[in-house]
């Protein structure tokens, strides 16, 4: 069975809205003025996305796996290369779900699921039951291999190239998190 993905583009809402990712990109083109003619691709790389997703374009070019509380990519500030930060909804820990002699019988909840979404519980919720809420976060590197290059100056080729690379980094988190989505949807 094939893993799930962790990120998606939504080709067909982008193209009933008029290219819409591409026309963003176009009109914050300033946003990637640091990255002209960066011999890396990353800084360039992670402006695509970040322009891809929540709260940049609303709704995202990129769609997330319901488990996805938030997708970052940025240089490492080690030695530049790319680095993925990712928050994912995960079941309780062991030690927690063996029991729930800790629970003290005062009605803890998990995670609030509204049609299979995990969402934060609202301030009524909270104020009236405890809540516990398990992340996994996970920071690891991406190849850069597939990367476009950075352009040397704004021009026609941006928005093709921001596609490109936005499409790169979906194809590198679904391959290096399929699996442990895979796993975490087996709880």
């Amino acid at each position: 069975m094939p893993s799930p993905s962790i990120a998606w583009i939504d080709h067909q809402y982008d193209r009933e809205n008029g290219d819409r990712y591409a026309t963003h990109v176009r009109a914050l083109q300033t946003v990637f003025s640091d990255y002209w003619g960066d011999i890396s691709p990353v800084g360039f790389a992670c402006t695509a996305w970040r322009l891809a997703t929540l709260p940049y374009l609303d709704p995202g070019y990129v769609r997330f796996h319901r488990r996805v509380i938030s997708v970052a990519c940025e240089p490492s500030p080690w030695d530049g290369s790319l680095t993925a930060h990712v928050q994912l909804v995960s079941p309780p820990p062991e030690p927690l779900a063996k029991t729930h002699v800790w629970g003290q019988d005062r009605g803890w909840q998990g995670w609030p699921a509204v049609l299979g979404q995990f969402l934060a519980p609202s301030p009524e919720e909270v104020s009236r039951f405890p809540y516990v809420r398990p992340l996994l976060l996970v920071d690891a590197p991406l190849p850069l291999a597939d990367l476009p290059p950075a352009p040397e100056e704004p021009g026609p080729e941006l928005a093709e190239l921001a596609i490109r690379a936005v499409s790169v980094l979906v194809r590198e988190l679904n391959e290096l998190f399929g699996p442990m989505l895979a796993q975490l949807e087996q709880h």
